[in-house]
């Protein structure tokens, strides 16, 4: 795993051992980056479920403003401050220990994001619906006005096409994965 483009480009990264964490493909990370590549320069990102942080890290080198990181495992977080050290980075990030659930509630209203991409483990369907109903919904002041969240997913997995202020805007496929694009603010003006 590395990076793929920007300041730390072919910056080797880590990824927790085992297989309880999935990390986001060279590939896929590298199609999701091109789609969001007029929109990453200055932009405040949020990664959710973020495991090494390889997509969070990846939006650093490309010129986030910052990034926030929140993952809940230790071993996966103990790879994460790794990955950090490594590039050495010492600002323009936040780690935050704990589930995204909890995580989200408790930030402060405010913190507005223009970029949230969420990767939950595969098998734990429930989180999408949890983690994007809080997102378009339940954590006021969370996105920026027409802000871009993305979920990763597998392609059989079907997410809706509404949670809240969030709609479904596009859906790319790539091997057994997906990104499922929603934009912040939209549901009300079809309404």
């Amino acid at each position: 795993m590395r990076i793929i483009a920007g300041s730390y480009r072919s910056r080797a990264l880590e990824a927790p051992a085992g297989m309880a964490t999935r990390p986001t493909s060279d590939r896929l990370r590298e199609t999701l980056f091109n789609v969001l590549a007029g929109r990453i320069e200055g932009a405040g990102f949020l990664d959710l479920y973020a495991g090494s942080g390889a997509v969070g890290l990846e939006a650093l080198s490309r010129g986030a403003a910052r990034v926030e990181f929140v993952e809940r495992s230790e071993p996966a977080l103990c790879v994460l401050r790794g990955n950090l050290a490594r590039l050495g980075l010492t600002s323009g990030f936040r780690i935050h220990a704990g589930s995204v659930g909890s995580v989200l509630r408790r930030m402060k209203p405010g913190t507005a994001f223009d970029l949230v991409f969420l990767d939950p483990p595969y098998d734990a369907a429930q989180e999408y619906a949890a983690t994007l109903g809080l997102l378009g919904g339940s954590v006021v002041g969370m996105l920026s006005p027409g802000a871009l969240v993305i979920a990763e997913h597998r392609k059989k997995e079907r997410l809706e096409e509404r949670y809240g202020e969030l709609m479904r805007t596009r859906l790319l496929v790539q091997g057994d994965a997906a990104l499922s694009f929603f934009v912040a603010g939209m549901a009300c003006a079809e309404d």
